[in-house]
């Protein structure tokens, strides 16, 4: 909208006290011609004057200006706690009629500022750190006015109205209604990792907002089961022993019952991960009849600090008679019965290296041995010729957890490991460094023995001669059984034609039987990363479908996996809010908290008026209340354009600006020219006539 604006300019020929000098003088004269009673003295005043208007310069200036906008800056609040309940409703409707409220003001632009949680790091609600991004480019003299509508929990007020980014008024609009109470949980101490088989000390404490007080009924659950419950009182901390049964991730989650009428369940429950590490992964491994590849096993484990080993070696076996006392024997008796009977129970793997019974161990401790693994250890058998000879293990009752059923024949022939199609996929045999050259066949150096056998409700992970299995896991009971049916992988730990990736295999082995969670082979991890939840689902299987995440509100989002190599699939989405996230696929469950244990968004989620009434009332603004009687009721838009107060008990007060773009201008002198030359004649020609008249007049007339 352009305008015109007229102004009045001088530019005077001499400095100002020199033409107030002269003033002077002339105003004296003056004064003397009328005290005197001299005709002509109001004459020469205004030639006086004139005089000096024309030594001023005066000028009339038009200035073509086009007016600019009014900017009026709407913050709306998105953060997490503007979820709860009718919030988000109340905005949208406060919203569209604040809108087009504005839109009826003539000359006016809309600034939307919409105020999002920061990426998930649970800093809260920074509503004024966003109106001061939004508005960096926006003079303040085109800035009418502020408008806020939120739930008034906000987390970067300022102290002062010095510290704020605009010196327009601010006014908020709150949602939420009055008398609103909540209860949320709150962690105070907890550890980030502990001991598997020993307790951790989590301490807890109940903060109630309004809601009636008493005890409170707590749960505590580990990885989704019910461990228990327990009452506690609000506002007193409490200390919770946590057992951690497992290694990787335990997640705990810890929530107290939703008081009926409360505002929210969401900050109810604290979902709590901690790490599990076992002291000492303890093996125990006994090497049968002596062979080239004895030691490859007792290095890979010793050379493993969280593995502590127990070996046995069966130097001499009973049925060895040359007549040598017992009393000069250095070797010392195997002890059997402490190992497998009063102890077994405390080793989480145990190897049987080509032994072949050489003790002559009774049935029963061989059946012990199958109820150790069907309660939740380990074995594996790493088989050579002895395997199939009389009296091998196939004689005792660890026959029917094997993986694979050994056919009695021994394959002495040249021949490469290759990896299955399912190794391809298990986490012992993935990405193994070789397994593909570039004919598509492995680089490792050859093996020259297999035992054959026939697969046995096993996992094939490496095949051997003729496609004969090498390498068999099976899951027993609660237990895990491994069997290798080659007894040359040593041939790859002595680099023998360029060797191989022994350390890679007999390490994953090892662990997946120990349950090392990152070895499992159906898994479902989120991991946070860049602001974004990162989805991986490990499977041997088929495609597993589409995984449901759930976001800390409930709210329940289908995300699609996409495979990234074999076994492996992967999404990811964005954090929109901190808190606990869950993913759910193939009866797989998965926990991460997206942010801090305590997001500070939902400590408080009572809505509140007086947080913000400091900082509005300094810059003349106001705090209402958008639905004070359940009805949305909008303060209607005034235009206020002098005053320190912009608001009233049913309006809102905005500040008219000036501000405008300068087009062009035009100026005409007025001292100067024809006009200035006439002007200064006038009184010139006045006093002329007068004093004609006065020469002419007969005397005494």
């Amino acid at each position: 909208m352009s305008a015109d604006r007229w102004s009045l300019a001088f530019s005077p020929f001499l400095p100002w006290p020199v033409l107030a000098a002269l003033a002077l003088v002339g105003l004296v004269a003056i004064a003397l011609l009328l005290w005197r009673g001299k005709r002509g003295a109001w004459i020469r005043l205004a030639a006086l004057v004139l005089v000096l208007f024309g030594l001023a310069d005066p000028r009339i200036i038009n200035e073509k200006r086009d007016r600019l906008t009014d900017i009026v800056a709407i913050a709306v609040d998105r953060s997490g706690s503007q979820t709860i309940g009718n919030r988000q409703q109340e905005t949208e409707a406060a919203l569209k009629a604040l809108t087009d409220s504005l839109k009826d003001r003539p000359n006016t632009e809309i600034r939307l500022i919409e105020v999002f949680d920061r990426e998930g790091n649970g800093d809260g609600t920074r509503l004024f750190d966003a109106i001061a991004g939004a508005t960096r480019d926006i003079p303040q003299d085109r800035l009418a006015g502020v408008i806020a509508i939120t739930d008034g929990v906000v987390h970067d007020i300022p102290a002062d109205r010095a510290r704020l980014p605009f010196t327009a008024p601010f006014h908020a609009l709150v949602t939420g209604r009055p008398g609103e109470f909540d209860r949320r949980i709150e962690l105070v101490e907890a550890p980030r990792f502990g001991i598997v088989g020993k307790d951790v000390t989590v301490t807890v404490r109940v903060e109630n907002q309004g809601a009636p007080a008493g005890p409170v009924r707590m749960t505590i659950r580990q990885n989704g089961q019910v461990l228990g419950t327990r009452n506690i009182m609000a506002g007193v901390p409490a200390r919770l022993p946590l057992r951690i049964d497992r290694a990787g991730m335990n997640l705990f989650e810890i929530s107290v019952e939703t008081a009926q009428g409360e505002l929210t369940a969401l900050n109810n429950l604290l979902a709590l991960p901690i790490d599990g590490v076992r002291e000492k992964l303890r093996v125990l491994l006994v090497s049968g009849e002596p062979h080239a590849g004895e030691r490859t096993w007792r290095n890979l484990l010793k050379a493993d600090p969280n593995v502590d080993l127990v070996h046995f070696t069966i130097l001499r076996p009973p049925e060895k008679q040359d007549g040598t006392p017992t009393n000069e024997l250095s070797l010392i008796a195997f002890p059997t019965r402490e190992l497998f009977v009063t102890k077994i129970a405390e080793f989480d793997l145990i190897i049987f290296d080509r032994y072949s019974n050489q003790t002559f161990l009774p049935t029963l401790y061989f059946e012990n041995m199958v109820r150790y693994v069907r309660e939740g250890g380990a074995i594996l058998f790493a088989v050579g010729p002895e395997i199939v000879a009389r009296g091998g293990l196939l004689t005792t009752p660890l026959r029917e957890i094997m993986p694979a059923e050994p056919t009695g024949s021994i394959v002495e022939r040249a021949y490469r490991a290759e990896v299955t199609d399912l190794g391809r996929k298990h986490p012992v045999t993935r990405n193994l460094e070789g397994a593909t050259g570039p004919q598509g066949t492995p680089v490792w150096s050859p093996w020259f023995r297999q035992i054959a056998a026939r697969s046995r409700e096993g996992q094939s992970l490496l095949n051997g001669v003729d496609n004969l299995p090498l390498l068999e896991l099976r899951r027993e009971g609660k237990g895990r059984v491994g069997l290798f049916l080659s007894d040359h992988v040593w041939l790859w730990a002595r680099g023998y034609a360029g060797g191989g990736p022994y350390l890679d295999l007999l390490r994953r082995l090892s662990h997946w039987l120990m349950k090392e969670p990152e070895l499992e082979e159906e898994a479902l991890r989120l991991s946070v990363a860049a602001g974004r939840i990162q989805i991986e689902r490990r499977t041997i299987g088929g495609p597993p479908g589409d995984a449901r995440i759930f976001e800390p509100t409930g709210e329940a989002l289908p995300v699609t996996l996409s495979e990234a190599e074999p076994g492996i699939w992967r999404a990811e989405i964005a954090i929109r809010r901190a808190g606990l996230y869950r993913a759910e696929n193939g009866g797989l469950i998965a926990f991460i908290n997206a942010g801090q244990p305590n997001p500070r968004e939902f400590r408080q989620v009572v809505s509140t008026v007086s947080d913000l009434t400091p900082i509005a009332e300094s810059t003349g603004g106001s705090v209402r209340r958008l639905y004070p009687n359940g009805t949305l009721v909008l303060p209607r838009l005034v235009d206020i354009r002098s005053g320190t107060r912009f608001s009233g008990s049913d309006y809102i007060g905005l500040r008219p600006t000036e501000a405008s773009i300068l087009r062009g201008v035009s100026v005409l002198p007025l001292g100067l020219g024809f006009l200035g030359l006439g002007l200064l004649l006038i009184p010139i020609l006045a006093t002329w006539l007068a004093e004609g008249l006065r020469r002419r007049r007969p005397a005494g007339s």
